[in-house]
């Protein structure tokens, strides 16, 4: 049973998620896809054998990318390549006001802004000032050597596909997966870290609950520096309709946060039928006349960034 704070911090949160939709469609903010909230109930669609809610097929966000956490259509703050290097994202400035953006990954609190502890939020100033010159090897940023994405920025680094077998629902990546057990089981010994951390779930309806825990916290949450530590703690909510689920996912670590905030990203699932310009990367259907469709990932694991990595961008001269 839920008690009156749980009640009330789950109404707070839909309350968010509704701000969310309304500032992205109101506004006019541009996103990959029409932006859906889900609420939470009971599941309507189909359910494996086992009774799942059945979600597996091959998804990605509505907005933008992992350029920047609190401003999804913002770009990197400080990139001094004014579009002469579009290369990894850089150059890609934002096109609109903010008041015209989509709003922050931050839900809660309300400013949209990470509750960092002051020396937190200086050291991820530290890494966003050094993230285009990189002198030292913190400062790279570990995507750029094909690091997996950990939590949350895999939801939007790339697309990914969902796979469900019985008791299990499986996250294939760009850089790994993530496996989420359903049968109860404990978590991994508090000494074993993981990048993709460990994840122990259990339906609610059309809504999977993922405790997660065991983070090695080596990803960062953008390219803007945003980080936990390995004490963090985050409970996610994904909360499915047929071709479109919520996500939204409380962090927790006082060693690095001044309080818990929630984190909310909107999906969307990607067929045949998307538009390809609604895709996110990486993402082919096979050629394959006469047999049903086969999606294909061409681009499992990272490629693109196995090359050197800690020079300037490029400069104008450079770039012609």
């Amino acid at each position: 049973m839920l008690n009156d704070a749980s009640h009330a911090g789950r109404a707070r949160a839909a309350a968010l998620v509704a701000l969310l939709a309304s500032a992205c469609l109101v506004r006019g903010a541009v996103a990959a896809a029409p932006i859906f909230t889900v609420a939470e109930g009971p599941w309507t669609g189909p359910r494996l054998a086992d009774g799942q809610p059945d979600i597996a097929g091959v998804w990605t966000n509505d907005i933008a990318n992992h350029n920047n956490f609190t401003d999804p259509q913002g770009g990197i703050p400080g990139d001094p390549s004014k579009g002469l290097n579009v290369a990894n994202g850089a150059g890609k400035g934002p096109k609109k006001p903010r008041s015209e953006r989509a709003p922050s990954r931050v839900s809660d609190p309300a400013d949209g802004e990470v509750p960092f502890q002051p020396w937190a939020r200086a050291r991820q100033q530290e890494l966003l000032a050094n993230f285009f010159n990189p002198t030292k090897p913190e400062y790279v940023e570990p995507g750029a050597r094909c690091a997996p994405a950990g939590v949350p920025k895999s939801f939007y680094w790339h697309g990914y596909e969902i796979r469900q077998y019985p008791g299990i629902v499986l996250f294939l990546f760009n850089g790994g997966i993530r496996t989420i057990y359903l049968d109860g089981r404990p978590h991994l010994p508090a000494n074993i870290k993981l990048w993709n951390a460990d994840s122990r779930g259990h339906w609610e309806g059309n809504t999977l609950v993922v405790d997660v825990a065991n983070n090695n916290a080596k990803a960062r949450f953008a390219r803007t520096g945003e980080f936990a530590s390995e004490n963090v703690h985050i409970v996610e909510r994904y909360t499915f309709a047929a071709d479109h689920y919520t996500y939204n996912a409380v962090f927790t670590d006082p060693t690095v946060f001044t309080r818990p905030f929630t984190v909310t990203i909107p999906a969307h699932r990607i067929t045949e039928a998307t538009p390809q310009d609604e895709w996110n990367n990486e993402q082919e259907w096979a050629n394959r006349p006469g047999q049903p469709p086969l999606y294909e990932n061409y681009e499992r694991m990272c490629v693109e960034n196995n090359h050197g990595h800690g020079n300037v961008v490029a400069t104008a001269s450079a770039a012609h």
